[in-house]
């Protein structure tokens, strides 16, 4: 039996956790249909066949089967044996849902907080420095927003951008964070696209093009003027907003930024830029993955996109750099919100 090469891949590590939950494949192909149901994941078919050639290491687990797996078995992505783990990442899971709090405990909402301040903590490049840093004082509003929801907390809007090169993560992050702080989630490519594509073809250019000089002279300003302009939407009538873009030139323009903050103060506002980090591997699994034609031009030139990408800096004006490299960060996000819901429900 052929077995597919991954640089630190164990697929038998499958199995020992299946085995150790006491489930058939049968059995475990329908639980893991069952959380990927639960957190709108992509799992085809997930039958026996699928989940042997997995643990033989025949097949590779695509990017949603690895999350279901991390879900369903409770762990990590280096405990499952998909990868070796980051320097900085933990090999042991460390939220243990069963230690928290039942609902009817008046601690609840500290017990649901901590578990916010620890994922936002570990997916920070560097960790959180304490005081009145950007990135804790960015965490303590994510935890405020959580608050809030519960009745207290700061009635002041924030607008946060969250940016990233293309597969980096950050669509998955911001509704991570629209999740558990009920802040407004906006994506422009869900906001503009139909509009872009559009705009692209009445100018005789390709609707999926996202690198000439006609998208990005052109048609680029529009997209993100658009975006900007219905965040403002938001936010003048109090509603904290997300956006998720690359935001690449937007974030490192410093005079940009500073154009926005002061705007942004002007209104009462607070401003926060996060940058999500990933490698160059895991964006490429991740836009193959997601199969939008606006990427065929990156898969069809890879090796000349992929030079032109600062993967081990951020942005000078971004105030905490997610680490999601090889989906770390999103795997985190997974488990909170799991266990989040363990704590409500």
């Amino acid at each position: 039996m052929k077995t597919t090469q991954r640089p630190g891949w164990t697929p038998s590590r499958l199995r020992e956790h299946r085995e150790a939950h006491g489930l058939t494949l049968e059995a475990a192909g329908e639980r893991l249909r069952q959380a990927a149901s639960r957190h709108g994941l992509a799992v085809p078919a997930a039958n026996f066949q699928t989940l042997w050639g997995h643990e033989q290491g025949t097949i590779f687990p695509g990017p949603h089967y690895r999350r279901a797996y991390c879900l369903l078995y409770q762990a990590t992505e280096p405990e499952l044996g998909f990868r070796p783990p980051l320097p900085s990442e933990s090999q042991k899971a460390e939220i243990v849902i069963s230690e928290l709090p039942a609902p009817t405990d008046p601690a609840t909402d500290n017990a649901a907080a901590q578990v916010i301040e620890e994922a936002f903590t570990k997916v920070s490049v560097g960790g959180i420095e304490l005081g009145d840093t950007p990135q804790a004082l960015l965490r303590a509003r994510v935890v405020d927003a959580w608050r809030r929801r519960h009745g207290g907390g700061s009635p002041k809007p924030i607008l946060v951008l969250v940016g990233g090169y293309a597969g980096s993560g950050k669509t998955e992050f911001s509704r991570f964070l629209s999740d558990i702080t009920g802040w407004a989630f906006l994506d422009k490519d869900s906001l503009t696209r139909f509009i872009v594509e559009r705009l692209l073809i009445s100018l005789g250019g390709d609707p999926h093009d996202r690198h000439t000089d006609l998208y990005l002279k052109e048609v680029r300003p529009l997209e993100y003027r658009c975006l900007m302009e219905t965040a403002w939407d938001n936010l003048n009538v109090g509603t904290s907003t997300i956006l998720s873009a690359p935001f690449i030139a937007e974030l490192n323009d410093e005079a940009w930024f500073a154009r926005l903050e002061n705007r942004c103060a002007a209104k009462g506002i607070d401003v926060a830029a996060i940058w999500v980090r990933c490698d160059t591997d895991s964006m490429r699994e991740y836009i193959e993955f997601r199969a939008a034609a606006r990427d065929a031009w990156k898969l069809s030139n890879w090796d000349q996109y992929a030079t032109g990408l600062k993967v081990e800096t951020s942005p000078p004006t971004a105030h905490v750099t997610v680490d999601n490299r090889l989906g770390a960060a999103i795997s985190l996000a997974d488990q909170t919100r799991e266990a989040l819901k363990r704590i409500l429900s």
